[in-house]
């Protein structure tokens, strides 16, 4: 700016910076600030032109106005205060500090501006209009219970790609170019769960051993795509436009976008970490904490936990996913360390601030909404417990079906419980069983193809001398530690896969798939892969497990033309014309006692689906049954004793055979002969 800017007093909303009336409004919040300065900069962020204090504060928040300025205008903000740590101020206006609500963030694609040492600075850039474009937003509505979700992370999806043309590879268009799109349509993929893609930085531990936060979970910018994943990096409007455009490419083949956000904590660390922003600003508004000497209530393992318990903090949240809705035009968010969001003083609850305002938020209220429901809290373990309209990971169908196929005494009982729904968990808060997000495997953790390789993690390649990761989990190496060239090992591992995976799917709930387990990616080993920006992660498209992909695609057609097999509601004991029903039976056809629920031992188990009854159906919907054979031999099931006269085996795991819908694998009667370790679908003929 050749002249000075004139400062008027502007309005207190929106937060952030918009263009209105022929200039730009400012507004930003700071409980404990006794001044803050708008610092305007040159086009490239080099230089700073001009300083001017804004007025107020009006409830805590800092406003200004400058007429003849629009869209492009860099700038960031200086707030004075008490610098006094023991009572947690971090005020020091010798620090330029970042607006949180940037909605474009100059130079964060520089290499040397990953990983920023404390004092570096970061400058927004003002953006046009923020109302949102015509045809942004999603104007599909996916049936719930067809939802199958994929967790993916944007560059290791399509890295590797070798129908995806090079300068979109790992980029957000590589994950909407047609190529990928075909394969989320050959697994019946319909809603895509993408790893964090907010704007982030690496930890200096993690550079100093030559690594990056590759999964992304070290959020800067809460309104801005990561520059990593755009083709136009150094172009902060190329990398919002680039990101749009893939949701509307993915939106065009009928798949919804979800993301994993982190709203729980930020880049900024412990009290004397990094201060980019929240800190500077207003270091005991934003965060959790209290005390004299002020200490970080580090519910969230990460030094710091953002203050729910605020009402601007809970603004700040709200305002950033109506963004990423209205503008950016996303579907929903999976929420890391959900409880966090729930906590009042130190305990959760469901009927934190948070969630009834999310609730009754007219947008908001409507998308989808997951909760990793555990944080690193005491009483962080909140699975089954969070309120409408949440859906939930649940780790307990994870561990009961792990267990139950690779012999870790699970009895026929607890992996029921699951298979159904899970209803021990969310039947009583009168949510459905769509409620319950089931999985095997995601990004922390084994992969599912190194689960059935490896007995123990293998991270060495991560720097941390093999400490870090999870300990004892769930896993089996069926016979040899890693990979092998042994023909029974790997046929045992093949067979174990498509049991695990006719276990996700055929089971009631809402399925999630790890990106690249159903081609049988690898880790080698590494169950804890968030520092690996190499092969480590990324997906081998040349070594595809072509018929495991064929596996996955033909259940997942089979679940969604079988409406009991996703079935919206919770099971009676026996079938009305409003309810459908499970019966259960073991080998033999007879009903389990309470003890034979709870033999370990005991591991053959038929669960058969009883529509509703509904007399005046023009096509009634046809009864199924599911076999499950746990056994390390072949058994002899006799099939339950039903009005059935003929049913049509439509999968059957030990083969690997799975029948379209109009097709048949064989017809059945009275008895079927079910391999080892194998799952069975038959369908009423």
């Amino acid at each position: 700016m050749r002249e000075r800017a004139f400062l008027h007093p502007g309005a207190t909303t929106p937060m952030g910076a918009f263009c209105r009336d022929g200039g730009i409004n400012f507004a930003v919040f700071s409980d404990h600030a006794t001044r803050i300065e708008l610092c305007i900069f040159d086009p490239l962020g080099e230089r700073e032109l001009d300083r001017r204090t804004l007025f107020g504060p009006v409830d805590g928040v800092f406003h200004g106005f400058i007429p003849g300025v629009g869209a492009g205008l860099v700038y960031g903000f200086r707030a004075w205060g008490s610098s006094d740590q023991s009572l947690g101020h971090c005020f020091d206006a010798n620090v330029v500090l970042l607006d949180p609500y940037a909605k474009e963030i100059l130079d964060l694609h520089k290499p040397s501006h990953h990983v920023a040492a404390p004092g570096t600075q970061f400058l927004a850039r003002v953006v046009g209009s923020d109302l949102p474009t015509a045809k942004t937003e999603n104007d599909f509505e996916l049936n719930p219970s067809l939802r199958v979700l994929y967790e993916v992370h944007v560059k290791g999806f399509s890295n590797l790609h070798p129908d995806i043309p090079q300068a979109l590879r790992g980029k957000y268009l590589g994950l909407s170019h047609p190529a990928a799109i075909a394969h989320f349509k050959s697994i019946g993929v319909n809603s895509v769960s993408i790893l964090p893609v907010y704007a982030g930085l690496d930890e200096h531990d993690v550079a100093k051993r030559g690594k990056v936060n590759y999964w992304g979970y070290n959020t800067l910018g809460f309104f801005y795509p990561s520059p990593r994943y755009a083709v136009n990096a150094a172009d902060p409007t190329a990398v919002r436009e680039e990101f749009k455009l893939m949701v509307q490419q993915l939106h065009a083949a009928g798949i919804e976008v979800v993301l994993d956000v982190v709203y729980n904590h930020t880049v900024e660390g412990g009290l004397s970490d990094r201060v980019f922003s929240f800190r500077g600003l207003d270091n005991t508004s934003w965060y959790r904490g209290s005390g004299t000497p002020w200490r970080d209530h580090n519910v969230t393992g990460c030094g710091n936990a953002l203050n729910f318990q605020h009402a601007k903090v809970r603004q700040f949240v709200l305002d950033s996913m109506r963004y990423w809705v209205q503008e950016m035009g996303v579907d929903g968010f999976r929420f890391d360390l959900a409880p966090v969001h729930g906590r009042e003083c130190e305990d959760f609850s469901t009927d934190a601030p948070f969630f009834k305002e999310l609730a009754a938020d007219p947008i908001l209220s409507k998308k989808l909404m997951i909760a990793e429901p555990w944080d690193a809290g005491s009483n962080g373990y909140q699975v089954g417990h969070f309120p409408k309209p949440f859906i939930e990971w649940n780790d307990q169908f994870r561990d009961a079906v792990r267990g139950f196929w690779i012999g870790s005494q699970v009895n026929r009982g607890k992996l029921a419980a699951q298979l159904a729904g899970s209803s021990n968990l969310f039947k009583a808060s009168n949510r459905s069983p769509l409620t319950s997000v089931n999985f095997i495997c995601v990004h922390d953790g084994f992969t599912l193809r190194d689960m059935l390789s490896y007995s123990r993690k293998h991270n060495q390649a991560n720097g941390e001398e093999n400490r870090d990761g999870r300990d004892n989990e769930l896993c089996n190496n069926c016979g040899i530690e890693g990979p092998s060239t042994q023909g029974k090992v790997l046929e045992k591992r093949a067979r174990l896969s498509r049991a695990f995976f006719a276990s996700l799917l055929l089971s009631q709930g809402t399925p999630m798939l790890g990106s690249g387990d159903e081609m049988g990616k690898t880790q080698l080993g590494n169950n804890n892969a968030y520092c690996q920006d190499t092969e480590i992660n990324w997906l081998d498209w040349q070594r595809k497990d072509q018929d495991l992909i064929r596996w996955v695609g033909g259940l997942v057609l089979l679940r969604s033309v079988f409406p009991i097999l996703r079935y919206a509601q919770w099971f009676q004991d026996r079938a009305t014309e409003q309810q459908a029903a499970l019966v259960w039976f073991d080998h033999r056809a007879q009903s389990l006692s309470i003890q034979a629920w709870h033999d370990v031992n005991q591991l053959s188990l038929m669960v058969l689906f009883e529509p509703a009854i509904k007399p005046n159906q023009f096509i009634p919907e046809k009864p199924c049954l599911l076999i499950f054979n746990g056994d390390n031999l072949t058994r002899d099931f006799q099939l339950p004793k039903t009005k059935v006269q003929q049913w049509r085996l439509m999968a059957d795991s030990d083969s690997g055979h799975c029948a379209s819908p109009n097709e048949t694998i064989r017809f059945v009667k009275g008895q079927l002969q079910c391999a080892a370790q194998s799952v069975q679908l038959l369908i009423a003929e």
